[in-house]
């Protein structure tokens, strides 16, 4: 938007105040009234004849500032005879004007000069104003401390690297290409998982994967892939595979990497020393407020640009690009009025059903609710009691509690839980519901959370099941497992005995799946649509053991404290690259670490994420860790942020870093985590779900520079050009 024309009574200022060559900046007048001490810089002749002009303005500016003061009127408001709707009139009759000015002066040159590379043409027509830093010092921090802190910076990207190599998971390409200058070893050996990019014409669209058949209504177990015969045993906690059912012999043991424990913990020595050296903290905060300042400089320069370009783009707008919700849990995917409904749905439906078991008394749906003295009228949002206020601030058990509606956890256990007594049937038929919602707004994707939980073998069959026999499948939707970190609990219940038990109930049905499909069908069926691993839970919890060499294995440990966070972590990834490196054998596709990682507690947490995890959810304490956030920047890893969810829990809302780390470049997501818990309505501006953080929206991608349409299956937003381009990747979906 234009400025108004100035008042006619304003004076122009003089060339020579203007910035002309040789003009000297104005100083701070801070002695008046009275002569300014900044006049004595000036020569007498010029101070003299500019007395009367420096008089006028800095009596207009008086004026003006106790206008303001009595009136306290908003210092943006225009004149009486310059309203806005004439100004913007002006400037789209102007923005046509120049459109047209530009297509003329281009059709001329077009017939004039055939020899102009097209290529150059669409460059220059996008060229936006960019800003560049000379000198041999571009760093602000003295030569040696650079040199030890580039050489601490890119070893740490090296160490990335490896673990994600290991495990078959993506590392980020530009930053592979220049480690490459600088490794001795051959890119195409290092092992990482290669992402093809997806080909976008100019006008073609291109749409994600979608299944004309459902994926569950006919599958027959004769038709899936053969046995294998491979034997399986976890030794120190990770699984090791055999060729042979005998798993005595070692030699028919398999070449399945994972990373070793001793090498694991020295590199997480090093990259826990490396945060708190403070020359190289002093560098990364100091690249850090390049990156933001560069940004806003950005910003100022190209977003009228932008703008531009951004409205050149048929068709496409924030509505009809593609969205996907990278975190969110399934159990609470629902807003509660969604949820309200489908209560009483249910009690005019189903009231003589049975859905629960009490002491070995079964009990209907309605003798549920006679329990609690309640009818369907007398359900409401607020006797629903779910929605998150300010008294789970720091209080992450009054927040889980909120997953119970009415307060009851019986409730909780009949309408979204997979397994209880009707087998989850309520479940399944609110996820269906949402789920139709996301196909019938049809650019909204999202990314399930459902609880694998490790106190029995049998529920990754169990879950598997459900899905299956429900139908709970949409081409809109893929699940992602997470696994609560909640051992302490179950092994002071006596329901487990070890912490190796745990990881055997999480890690060998998957093993079972991938060697023989037909003893496990409907779980072979449901991995197809399983993206990944989450490790969840309140991160805030003390912990009361430091992982190192010696820390006990797995199979010692049958304390009742909880395992470390670090712990959770090298386990779950250790297995989880030698499933990887099994199932990229059998042309199944592999999984992907995708933590709940820095939301709160120690900042070690990030050092592990760092290390092992392709992508983290939340990453708030980055903010207090300028070389980790660094990073993570280099390394472009992806951060699903949720500022709606870290408002009720650990970070008010106008404190949230997530402006600040798009503005410095980091790749992050908007995301809603517990719609359940934090919306309202399905109002949004995403035209169709909750508000701020809309159910299946991200964030917002820029359209401009010619590209016709946002393609794919959505997954991180990071800064490019300005905004937010909405990144696309099939990665681990490709199958």
């Amino acid at each position: 938007m234009g400025d108004p024309d100035p008042p006619a009574d304003v004076v122009p200022l003089p060339a020579e105040l203007r910035g002309g060559p040789g003009a000297r900046p104005l100083q701070s007048a801070w002695s008046l009234p009275g002569t300014p001490h900044s006049l004595k810089h000036f020569p007498v002749d010029l101070r003299t004849s500019m007395d009367g002009k420096y008089k006028e303005i800095a009596e207009e500016l008086f004026c003006r500032s106790l206008a303001e003061n009595e009136m306290r009127t908003a210092p943006y408001e225009f004149p009486e005879e310059s309203p806005i709707e004439q100004l913007e009139e002006r400037r789209q009759r102007l923005e046509r004007q120049i459109s047209q000015d530009v297509k003329l002066f281009k059709e001329q040159n077009d017939s004039l000069v055939d020899h102009v590379p097209k290529e150059r043409e669409a460059l220059l027509e996008r060229e936006f104003q960019r800003v560049t830093i000379s000198g041999e010092e571009k760093c602000g921090v003295p030569f040696t401390d650079l040199l030890d802190a580039a050489k601490s910076v890119v070893k740490a990207l090296f160490v990335r690297e490896k673990y994600m190599g290991l495990s078959l998971q993506s590392f980020c390409k530009t930053t592979a290409r220049y480690l490459q200058e600088l490794s001795e070893k051959p890119l195409e050996t290092r092992g990482y998982e290669e992402v093809p990019e997806t080909p976008v014409a100019a006008d073609a669209p291109v749409h994600p994967p979608f299944a004309e058949q459902h994926p569950y209504e006919k599958w027959d177990p004769k038709n899936m892939p053969a046995d294998l015969g491979f034997g399986l045993k976890m030794v120190d906690g990770v699984v090791h595979v055999y060729t042979k059912q005998d798993i005595t012999d070692k030699s028919t043991e398999l070449d399945l990497p994972y990373p070793d424990l001793q090498e694991f913990i020295a590199d997480m020595n090093f990259l826990m020393a490396l945060i708190i050296n403070g020359p190289i903290k002093s560098f990364c905060y100091r690249r850090l407020q390049y990156l933001s300042n560069k940004f806003q400089m950005h910003v100022l320069l190209n977003e009228m640009k932008e703008l531009a370009a951004q409205k050149k783009v048929p068709h496409r707008d924030f509505y009809n690009i593609r969205k996907v919700d990278t975190h969110i849990h399934a159990s609470s995917c629902m807003n509660q009025k969604h949820l309200l409904r489908f209560i009483k749905r249910a009690m005019k439906k189903h009231l003589d059903e049975i859905v629960h078991v009490e002491k070995g008394k079964e009990q209907t749906l309605k003798e549920v609710f006679e329990t609690m003295n309640l009818t369907a009228y007398d359900l409401s949002v607020d006797t629903l009691d779910v929605h998150a206020d300010r008294n789970t601030f720091h209080r992450f058990d009054k927040f889980n509690a909120k997953y119970n509606p009415i307060g009851e956890s019986i409730l909780r256990e009949i309408f979204i839980k997979t397994d209880n007594r009707v087998s989850g049937k309520y479940f399944a038929h609110i996820i269906k519901e949402v789920m139709a919602d996301l196909e019938e707004s049809k650019y909204q994707n999202a990314e399930l959370r459902l609880s694998i939980y490790g106190r029995s073998r049998d529920e990754w069959d169990k879950l598997a099941r459900w899905a299956v026999s429900h139908r709970v499948h949409s081409n809109n939707v893929r699940w992602l497992v997470q696994v609560p970190r909640l051992f302490d609990i179950y092994r002071t219940k006596k329901q487990l005995a070890n912490f190796q038990e745990m990881l055997e109930n999480i890690f060998l049905p998957l093993y079972e799946a991938t060697i023989h499909p037909a003893q496990h069908p409907e779980l072979h069926l449901f991995l197809e649509h399983v993206d990944g691993f989450d490790s969840v839970d309140d991160e805030s919890k003390p912990e009361h053991h430091i992982f190192n060499l010696d820390s006990p294995l797995p199979g010692n440990w049958v304390e009742e404290d909880n395992p470390p966070y670090s712990y959770y972590l090298y386990y779950m990834y250790a297995n989880m690259t030698v499933l990887n490196h099994l199932r990229r054998k059998r042309g199944f596709h592999t999984f992907v670490l995708r933590p709940h990682c820095g939301e709160a507690g120690p900042i070690h947490h990030l050092v592990s994420g760092f290390m092992v995890s392709e992508n983290i959810s939340h990453g708030l304490l980055l903010r207090k860790a300028p070389v980790l956030q660094y990073l993570y920047y280099l390394a472009q890893i992806g951060i699903a942020m949720s500022p709606l969810s870290n408002n009720s829990l650990f970070l008010s809302y106008h404190r949230n870093p997530l402006p600040e780390y798009l503005s410095r470049g980091l790749m992050v997501s908007l995301s809603t985590d517990d719609p359940l818990q934090f919306h309202f309505t399905k109002v949004s501006i995403c035209g169709g779900h909750q508000p701020v953080t809309p159910r299946g929206a991200v964030g917002w991608a820029r359209l401009g520079d010619g590209m016709k349409s946002v393609v794919g299956w959505g997954w991180w937003c990071s800064v490019a050009g300005g905004e937010m381009w909405l990144m696309m990747r099939w990665g681990h979906w490709q199958h």
